[in-house]
């Protein structure tokens, strides 16, 4: 997606925010436009918008515009979290995990009234793992033993790495990438992956999402489900 397709969906996201909410800002350099145009409407209109971050990326960007957060914990839900995806199908159930932030994302989107997802058309797909791995968040204490488990459902998992060392999230944690192929039933994937010891969270959005905008050539497209 192009960065002006990124800024034309993320301020249209914006849109779905009113004065006086708490907002899930999610991760990523499309929802970035979302919390630079929530900030710009904080300063030029005087509104009062507080915004729980999902990863620490998003949290410093947020302070640099000056969005004023609040954690998640000082709060019993939010109005509404904004956030991208890998993959999104026709029933709006999604992949995410690909920045690594989808544990604190998945928390965040269960606590909000509404969830709004924003991609580019090419994250569009039919059915669930057409291109996309599935991230899995487990503890570093016997990954190995995790993987192994996690590859009994039938998927090759791959731990992540950046720089020759296992990928960390803002957690602590690894995220072994899932390739399963074709996902028909993800609710029934999401539950299996998760009751694997050592998994702390999977990038199996189901049922979650409200509605997705899509940015393409000729502009942003709802999907609602």
């Amino acid at each position: 997606m192009s960065e002006a397709l990124k800024r034309l969906a993320g301020e249209a996201a914006a849109a779905h925010v009113k004065d006086g909410m708490t907002v899930g800002l999610g991760t990523g350099s499309t929802v970035a436009h979302t919390i630079r145009k929530l900030a710009e409407v904080v300063h030029a209109e005087g509104w009062k918008i507080l915004g729980v971050a999902t990863s620490i990326a998003t949290e410093r960007l947020a302070r640099e515009v000056g969005l004023p957060l609040i954690s998640l914990e000082e709060v019993e839900g939010v109005d509404v979290a904004i956030d991208g995806a890998d993959e999104v199908d026709p029933q709006l159930n999604l992949i995410k995990g690909g920045g690594g932030a989808h544990f604190r994302e998945k928390v965040v989107a269960r606590s909000a009234r509404s969830v709004v997802i924003v991609v580019d058309a090419s994250k569009v797909v039919p059915v669930l793992g057409t291109r996309m791995a599935v991230p899995v968040e487990v503890h570093p204490f016997g990954w190995r033993q995790t993987k192994l488990a996690l590859e009994t459902l039938w998927c090759t998992a791959t731990i992540r790495t950046a720089e020759g060392d296992p990928f960390r999230s803002d957690n602590g944690n690894y995220i072994l990438d899932c390739k399963f192929g074709r996902i028909p039933k993800p609710e029934k994937l999401e539950r299996e992956i998760n009751n694997v010891p050592g998994v702390l969270e999977n990038g199996l959005f189901v049922g979650l999402a409200d509605l997705v905008l899509v940015a393409g050539a000729e502009g942003v497209r709802t999907m609602t489900a």
